[in-house]
């Protein structure tokens, strides 16, 4: 029985981190944020565009849609070795970033390289070459503007610029995801509390 007990507390512990129960974001913390980012003299353009985004919050997570495409040849980066690769270069801001995600509960989904060019384009030019895709899920924008208003962020999201040819990301609002943890944790805990009272 206490082995149930702990499954299903540690369970609820997972949900109750891995879920979004922030809220929507207040026009308060979105001014904040985005003083931070006119602090650092981010693009204006860029800062409009995630101002947009936050007051459009429903409080939700969501997932990051990537394709990437990586650079043959990089120009001189300071603090880079004068023959290091585009991927060299974009480790540098995979290992900034991924810690501050998992943190924050967020994640890559799924990640993989390109196999072949785009079989499927419409209305778009020079989209048919792309190194790699991925999805990342953030647990929610307060998440993503904490991560993105962080200045050690900007310094390293210069180095995922440098690497790039080209790049386009958008966000995304799940109608279903059979491989959310939640479900699948929360199948196993089923699973494990029936062994254990069965025990």
């Amino acid at each position: 029985m206490k082995i149930s007990w702990a499954l299903i507390a540690a369970y609820v512990i997972f949900w109750l981190w891995y879920s979004p129960l922030g809220g929507p974001l207040t026009a308060n913390e979105i001014d904040q944020y985005v003083a931070t980012l006119e602090a650092r003299n981010a693009d204006k353009a860029a800062i409009k565009q995630l101002r947009a985004f936050a007051e459009n919050d429903d409080g939700g997570s969501f997932i990051m849609v990537n394709a990437l495409d990586l650079k043959d040849t990089l120009e001189p980066l300071s603090g880079m070795p004068a023959d290091s690769a585009a991927d060299d270069v974009m480790d540098v801001y995979v290992e900034h970033i991924f810690p501050a995600l998992f943190a924050r509960a967020s994640h890559p989904v799924i990640a993989g390289d390109a196999i072949f060019t785009a079989m499927d384009i419409v209305g778009i030019e020079g989209a048919e070459s792309w190194d790699s895709a991925g999805l990342v899920r953030y647990r929610s924008k307060r998440d993503l503007l904490e991560i993105a208003s962080n200045p050690a962020f900007g310094e390293k999201h210069d180095y995922k610029v440098a690497a790039l040819e080209k790049t386009i990301a958008f966000p995304i609002t799940t109608r279903m995801n059979l491989g959310d943890p939640r479900l699948i944790l929360g199948l196993l805990t089923i699973i494990g509390v029936l062994l254990a009272r069965r025990s």
